[in-house]
């Protein structure tokens, strides 16, 4: 029996047309035309895509929600064409605990419009084991924070636990590098946004990511990078690769399509950790291949927040409602093919956070789903964000390629910008 048939699909790359017959959250039947007198949807060869996963999501709920929470970061998800998302531990108090992380899980099971995962945090190293039996993505690390010798505690403590599953996600900036740089500029009275860029300098990064692979490599733990910016990190992923390192990476949209300029055209609505890099060194489009996902690393703040001083205004960019529009813009403009975009969006994500059932359109897979029309065209509009942050340095991007339809365990919850209700589950539920 199918619940719903979508009709007339378009299938990338192959271009193909078939019908899509969707049963009990599930994709049950892929037909060249759908049945006669059952409900179904007319795609009119509209592109379909497996909804899309996004690794790097900050919904700060609890304790943050007068910048965002669990539902309206899912309703930006769902207005964005992702369908499953994963949020960061930096909340107040931080995802840390068995108690912290059993809270944050009720909150989106209650909220969350969008199936989702938690990555965890580390505070006391007593915690980890109790924690890592909920079933965290990952334990997240912001390297900036810590010391060598914490970093190495931590490291040792998760390769004790024997999971091989086990992830550490890593923000890859070094403490004493940033804290020295930060220092230098700050002592001279400089307040301009573009001097953000040298106050955590490139080789932050670099020395971040070798400390990282070394770690993994002596613990034996995989590793994933979030938001690298630098050709050299790339290098770097590589040679590790070659060692026999479990590694893998993502990218931005921002790190991706814009660069330092950025800072003194939009000031602090650019503003990010790691900063822009300058066109020399930072990756671009033709990196892609080497790169294993992109990431939204949806981080929103009020605009109260962005207009203070560069060294006061907090960093990050909401980015879950523009990221498919600037990614199918560019596929219109022939700089990006639908087999790079599903893959790191949908087919790695899923393979790189053991996401059963995601990523694919095929048979017996999840029936999350996101219809694209690639001739419909937009420019961006923060005002009309469902995320509570109305700002980006997006703004006024000229866009081809828009999200009008988002399926999610068959459940329609995004038609033509319209949200609806729905209830997200927990990926890593055990049955």
């Amino acid at each position: 029996m199918v619940d719903l048939w979508l009709k007339d699909c378009k299938i990338v790359p192959e271009n193909s047309i078939i019908s899509i017959g969707l049963a009990k959250g599930k994709i049950v039947s892929l037909k060249k035309i759908a049945p006669r007198r059952e409900e179904c949807i007319n795609l009119r060869e509209k592109v379909i895509l497996p909804g899309l996963i996004d690794c790097h999501v900050h919904f700060r709920d609890p304790g943050l929600t007068y910048k965002e929470n669990f539902r309206t970061g899912t309703m930006a998800a769902a207005c964005g064409g992702f369908t499953t998302v994963m949020d960061m531990p930096n909340t107040k108090p931080a995802t840390n605990t068995t108690r912290a992380f059993k809270e944050k899980l009720r909150i989106a099971e209650h909220k969350s419009l969008v199936n989702f995962a938690l990555h965890a945090g580390v505070g006391r190293l007593k915690d980890i084991e109790g924690v890592n039996k909920l079933n965290p993505a990952s334990f997240k690390i912001f390297m900036d924070l810590l010391s060598d010798h914490e970093l190495e505690e931590i490291f040792a403590a998760i390769g004790k636990i024997g999971d091989k599953k086990n992830h550490i996600t890593l923000h890859c900036e070094d403490k004493e590098i940033v804290e020295k740089y930060t220092q230098k500029y700050q002592g001279k009275g400089k307040i301009n946004s573009e001097i953000y860029a040298d106050a955590r300098p490139p080789l932050a990064e670099t020395v971040a990511v070798n400390k990282a692979v070394h770690l993994a490599r002596k613990y034996d733990l995989k590793i994933h990078i979030c938001h690298i910016t630098l050709q050299e990190t790339l290098d770097i992923i590589k040679e590790a690769g070659k060692l026999g390192v479990q590694v893998t990476s993502e990218i931005t949209p921002h790190h991706l399509l814009l660069n330092s300029s950025y800072l003194q055209k939009c000031g602090n609505l650019a503003k990010t950790n790691p900063p822009l890099r300058s066109g020399d060194v930072k990756l671009d489009l033709n990196n892609l291949d080497r790169i294993d996902a992109i990431s939204t690393d949806h981080a929103p703040h009020t605009t109260a927040e962005k207009e203070e001083n560069i060294w006061n205004a907090p960093p990050g960019i909401p980015n879950l409602e523009t990221t498919l529009p600037l990614l199918l813009t560019q596929i219109n403009e022939n700089n990006l093919s639908f087999n790079q975009l599903k893959n790191l969006l949908c087919d790695k994500p899923a393979d790189i956070f053991h996401l059963e059932g995601k990523g694919h359109i095929e048979m017996g897979a999840d029936a999350d789903l996101v219809v694209v029309d690639m001739k419909k065209e937009e420019v961006i509009n923060p005002s009309q964000f469902k995320s509570k942050a109305k700002y980006s340095p997006f703004k006024g991007f000229k866009i081809k390629g828009m999200p009008v339809l988002t399926l999610c365990g068959g459940e329609i919850v995004m038609e033509e910008g319209e949200v609806f209700k729905n209830q997200g589950e927990f990926v890593y539920k055990k049955e």
